[in-house]
């Protein structure tokens, strides 16, 4: 496909091109906790309390008092969308961004009048600034502990050495006019950045980028191993694109920022200073976290100081529901990938694809298809899951399944555990490893083998048939035919496709094939 998607604006006209994925109301929307409650409706999908779908990314034009501002969300709720965005099929994404993360495109500096996120300033020493009435950052329930920025990707630099930047999303909760708290995550690398400057007694400038080509979202999600310290993340998207991520100086901080963002907080995180994450609301909880359940408000968090903010004319503020399908999609993307690279590289043409399930958010669930080619290949799949849980290791379970499972299709993976394993021979545990602090399961109070939060018993399932027995296990063998002639309506894309050649044809003149001839027009009976 073309690369036609430079920002968030390009990319919502490629999705304006095509039917399903992109809506917009005039509406008007309280942004607190009104807005994530139609959208779990609209295409949150994921974890979301049910009733919810997927569905398209939706636009809100009218914010209650928030005049001129508008809200995106669910751009990456859907994994068809991303592979459209990305310009590859669906089942092709954990290779496509696997390639990209291998051949990093380094970004570049543009100046200022090159920047569109500076085309509107705000400075917080103005007297009237205060954030709380310039963004209208949502709530997703009500009981968060306030309001969010739930994509804002912080970029900074390791003090020691500016040469080295990293790039992660963070939740960031507004605590007052000019001050953010910011969760944290164990193991990030801009931690380290904050953990060097707080050290020294100085401040760690960032900024604060939101409303971002969906390719830069998805590159900066992945994690150590697979981008090791030092490694910056914006390449990934620079390879996506095949062209640099554009980045600018900030108006207020010693840093970057993303040049084509449509938002730009600019802030410094201040050392020795912590407040608690709900200190203005004390409702116990932090936000929707991609397990499906509400965090718990953490009571000690370090702080931004705001220094200034700048948009885009017209600026969008994008956002996500926390545990819909669009975390699945930014998290999963770079598991998928990294798994594949990773194991590829140590068991060739073995692992045929990796999907990192929406129940898990795409961090706690990895299914892995594999195919044993030989005798030798028996007792590999489980060398492919222990190399998948050292890649990426937030993986909480692993099942793995044969070259005939679509391991897209859930029914599909259930029918393989339940026809393919036995409990006692097919299941493998490892306790106490380190998993993730936001899965409630995993904490002492749940199980007296857990010695401390964040710390897990990791399953690998195998629902592979054993070599010996393949030939006792072969799918039901229905006859291969084309069903579209009896049912055309069900294949709209390529009964459009087909008309086009048809009139094509025609123009040059040339006597229509049988197999070009649109279905409702072809009078021959069917044969065998």
């Amino acid at each position: 496909m073309e690369n036609t998607i430079h920002d968030l604006r390009s990319a919502i006209d490629l999705l304006q091109k095509h039917d399903g994925q992109y809506i917009e109301t005039d509406r008007p929307v309280d942004p607190d906790a009104e807005l994530a409650g139609v959208y779990r409706h609209i295409g949150a999908g994921g974890t979301v309390k049910r009733p919810t779908r997927t569905g398209p990314a939706m636009m809100f034009n009218q914010i209650k008092g928030y005049p001129g501002s508008r809200i995106l969300v669910g751009m990456h709720a859907s994994r068809e969308r991303a592979a459209l965005l990305l310009g590859c099929p669906p089942s092709e994404l954990a290779q496509h961004v696997g390639k990209a993360v291998k051949n990093p495109i380094a970004p570049v500096v543009v100046p200022a009048a090159q920047a569109p996120c500076q085309e509107q300033v705000w400075y917080a020493d103005d007297p009237n600034f205060d954030l709380r009435t310039l963004l209208p950052a949502p709530t997703n329930t009500p009981i968060d502990a306030g309001p969010f920025f739930c994509l804002g990707l912080v970029l900074a630099s390791d003090p020691d050495d500016r040469s080295i930047t990293d790039v992660t999303i963070h939740r960031l909760c507004v605590q007052g006019r000019d001050e953010l708290s910011m969760f944290l995550a164990a193991g990030r690398h801009i931690e380290v950045f904050r953990n060097k400057a707080e050290e020294a007694g100085k401040p760690l400038p960032v900024t604060i980028n939101m409303g971002l080509d969906p390719a830069i979202y998805i590159g900066a999600c992945f994690e150590a191993p697979t981008t090791p310290f030092g490694y910056n993340e914006l390449g990934v998207a620079g390879a996506l694109r095949q062209q640099p991520v554009e980045l600018v100086q900030g108006v207020a901080v010693n840093e970057k920022a993303i040049a084509r963002a449509e938002i730009i907080i600019e802030g410094e995180i201040l050392p020795g200073v912590r407040v608690e994450e709900d200190q203005h609301t004390h409702t116990g909880h932090a936000m929707p976290e991609f397990p499906g359940y509400c965090g718990e408000a953490n009571p000690s968090l370090p702080v931004i100081r705001v220094k200034a903010v700048t948009m885009r004319q017209h600026a969008i503020l994008q956002t996500l529901v926390g545990p819909g399908e669009e975390h699945t999609t930014l998290a999963g993307l770079p598991t998928e990938a990294s798994i594949r690279n990773a194991v590829e590289e140590a068991i060739p043409g073995f692992l045929q694809n990796v999907y990192a399930h929406t129940a898990g958010g795409g961090k706690f669930l990895g299914i892995l298809q594999v195919k044993k080619r030989q005798p030798s290949d028996e007792g590999r799949q489980g060398q492919a899951a222990l190399i998948a849980l050292a890649t990426y290791s937030e993986l909480k379970n692993i099942i793995l399944v044969d070259e005939d499972v679509d391991i897209f299709d859930s029914d599909d993976i259930l029918w393989a555990m339940t026809t393919r394993m036995q409990g006692d021979v097919s299941i493998t545990n490892l306790p106490g490893l380190r998993g993730h602090q936001l899965d409630p399961s995993q904490s002492p109070d749940y199980s007296t083998s857990i010695r401390g939060n964040g710390i897990t018993c990791k399953t690998i399932f195998d629902c592979t048939v054993p070599w010996a027995l393949k030939s006792r296990f072969e799918r039901a063998p229905f006859m291969e035919v084309d069903p579209r002639p009896w049912a055309p309506d069900l294949f709209p894309e390529v009964k459009s496709a087909r008309r086009g050649e048809a009139r094509q044809l025609k123009k040059e003149n040339c006597r229509l094939p049988r197999f070009l001839v649109p279905f409702e027009r072809s009078t021959q009976p069917h044969k065998k």
